[in-house]
C-alpha cells in the first residue's frame, strides 16, 4: 500500500475524519488524538498493512516506522482537511484518560508532547554540531589554530536551535497548556535575556566569584523554568479573559499576562527551577557521575529501564534532563547511556534470527528492522520482534543495562543529543568515542548471548 492508502485506512479505522481532533508525528509514529475512543476500531487498525503497532493511550500512537511517519501524517492531514478541536466530547474523553494516568506518566507524556515537534531539528542540529565539534577537536589536537570555514559554517547551522532552545520550548509549551504560542516564546526568551544579570546584581543575587552558582543568571533553571512559566501563563491568560471585555482583550490580556508572568518568571520561577535542576544534577552525579560501583549500578538501571519507556512513547520526556546536563556542564552523560538499550535489542534480534530458522515472517521482520535499529531507531524492532515475543524484551533490556553500566563507568559523554546507535558516534566527546563503540559492542554481544540462551520462546518457529 502507498502512503495515501495507508493514511486513508487509518482515518477510517479511527472512526472517520470527524472523530479526529489532532494529528502529529515523531520519527516513527503518527500520533492522533480522537474525540471518542469508542469509535476507534483498534483491532483492525493494528492489522493495516504498513502499520507496525498501535499503542492505545490518550494520544493514539500508530507506529509505521522511520521516514513513513511524517509522510503518512501529512497525507492524513490532507485527507482530513481543517480539523476542529473545539469539541466538548473530545475534551471530556481526553480528561477522562488523563485522570486514569499516574502523575509521573502524565508529566512525562506532557513533556513528550512539547518536545516531539522539535525532534527533526534536534537530530539535524545535533549531528551538525557533533561533526563540527569532532573535527574541531581533531584539528586542535594537531596544533591547527585556524579552523576550516566549513566547521564554522556547520557550527552556525547547528548552534541556532540550542542557543534559542528556550524560545522553541516556550512556544510548544504554550500549545500544550493552552497559552498563546507567541507569548510562550516570549517567556522562553526572557529566561535567556542578558538583562537578567543587571537585576541579579542589583538585588545581590549574583555571585561574581562563581557566576554559575548565582541565584539568578540568564538560563537559570533552564527549560524547566520555561515550562513552569508557560503553564502559569496559560492559567493567567484564561483568568484575564474572564474579566477583560472583548474589545480590550487583544490589547490588555497579552500585556498584563507578560507583566505578571514575566515578573514571576525572573524573580521566582527561575530561582526555583534552578534549585530543581541543581537537584537533578546531584541525582545524576550520585548515580552515574560518581566513581566505583554506584556509577555502574546507576548506568545499568538507567539503560535497562529505557525500553519500557520507549514501549509507551514516554522516552521523549527525558529531553529536559538532557538539556539540564547540557546547560550545566556543556555535555550529556545520560543520553549515551540510554543509547545502549538499542544495542541490546540488536544483539537479541540476531540470536532470534539464528534460532527461528523456520519462521520466515519473523526473519523478514528482523531483516527489515535491523538496519534502522543499527542507525538508532529501535521502534520497528521493539514492536515487531522483542516485545511480541516477551522474553527477548527482558533479555534485551538486561543487555542494554550492561552496556549502560560500562559507559557510566568510563564516563562517556556527548556534546548534543539526537539519534542513537552508531549515528550518535559523532556526538561523543573526543577521547570517549572508542569507549562508546566498545559499549555498543558489549550491548550487541550481551544481547545475543543472553537472548540465545535464556530469551528464545519454545514456540519461536510459530511465534509472531
Amino acid at each position: 500500500m502507498d502512503n495515501q492508502s495507508i493514511a486513508r485506512e487509518i482515518i477510517e479505522k479511527l472512526g472517520s475524519k470527524d472523530n479526529i481532533a489532532v494529528i502529529n508525528n515523531c520519527m516513527t509514529r503518527v500520533r492522533v488524538s480522537v474525540k471518542n475512543n469508542d469509535k476507534v476500531d483498534f483491532k483492525n487498525l493494528d492489522e493495516i498493512p504498513g502499520v507496525i503497532k498501535v499503542i492505545k493511550d490518550d494520544t493514539i500512537q500508530v507506529v509505521v516506522g522511520p521516514g513513513k511517519s511524517k509522510k503518512i501524517a501529512d497525507e492524513m492531514k490532507k485527507l482530513c482537511g481543517e480539523i476542529s478541536t473545539n469539541d466538548d466530547e473530545w475534551k471530556k474523553t481526553k480528561e477522562s484518560v488523563k485522570s486514569k494516568q499516574s502523575k509521573f506518566s502524565s508529566v512525562l507524556r506532557r513533556l513528550a508532547n512539547i518536545f516531539i515537534p522539535l525532534i527533526p531539528a534536534i537530530i539535524g542540529a545535533g549531528l551538525l554540531n557533533g561533526i563540527a565539534g569532532y573535527f574541531q577537536n581533531v584539528y586542535t589536537a594537531e596544533g591547527i589554530k585556524d579552523m576550516p570555514m566549513w566547521i564554522t559554517f556547520f557550527q552556525t547551522l547547528g548552534s541556532g536551535l540550542f542557543a534559542y532552545f528556550a524560545i522553541f520550548v516556550g512556544i510548544n509549551s504554550a500549545n500544550e497548556f493552552g497559552a498563546t504560542p507567541a507569548l510562550g516564546g516570549v517567556i522562553g526568551a526572557i529566561t535567556i535575556s542578558g538583562n537578567i544579570n543587571i537585576f541579579s546584581k542589583a538585588l545581590g543575587l549574583y555571585n561574581a566569584e562563581v557566576p554559575l552558582n548565582s541565584i539568578l543568571i540568564p538560563g537559570k533553571g533552564g527549560i524547566i523554568g520555561v515550562i513552569i512559566g508557560v503553564a502559569i501563563l496559560a492559567w493567567v491568560e484564561k483568568q484575564l479573559r474572564k474579566i477583560i471585555p472583548d474589545f480590550l482583550d487583544t490589547i490588555l490580556t497579552p500585556m498584563i499576562s507578560l507583566l505578571i508572568v514575566g515578573t514571576l518568571t525572573i524573580f521566582a520561577i527561575m530561582p526555583f527551577a534552578g534549585v530543581v535542576s541543581d537537584g537533578i544534577i546531584k541525582v545524576f552525579s550520585f548515580f552515574i557521575m560518581s566513581e566505583g560501583p554506584m556509577a555502574i549500578i546507576g548506568g545499568f538501571i538507567l539503560a535497562a529501564s529505557f525500553l519500557p519507556l520507549l514501549m509507551v512513547g514516554l522516552h521523549h520526556g527525558l529531553i529536559p534532563f538532557y538539556m539540564v546536563q547540557l546547560t550545566q556542564f556543556g555535555s550529556i552523560s545520560l543520553f549515551p547511556i540510554l543509547c545502549m538499550a538499542g544495542g541490546g535489542q540488536i544483539g537479541g534480534a540476531a540470536a532470534i534470527y539464528i534460532k527461528a530458522k523456520k519462521n520466515k515472517k519473523l526473519r523478514d521482520i528482523i531483516r527489515s528492522a535491523m538496519p534502522v535499529a543499527i542507525l538508532g531507531i529501535g521502534e520497528p524492532m521493539l514492536y515487531g520482534v522483542t516485545l511480541p515475543l516477551g522474553k527477548p524484551f527482558i533479555t534485551a533490556s538486561i543487555a542494554g543495562g550492561i552496556g549502560g553500566a560500562f559507559l557510566a563507568a568510563t564516563k562517556v559523554q556527548t556534546i548534543a543529543f539526537g539519534p542513537a546507535g552508531i549515528t550518535a558516534i559523532p556526538l561523543v566527546i573526543p577521547g570517549k568515542i572508542l569507549y562508546y563503540i566498545i559499549g555498543l559492542a558489549i550491548s550487541y554481544i550481551a544481547g545475543f548471548i543472553i537472548t540465545y540462551f535464556f530469551g528464545i520462546p519454545k514456540d519461536i518457529d510459530e511465534a509472531v
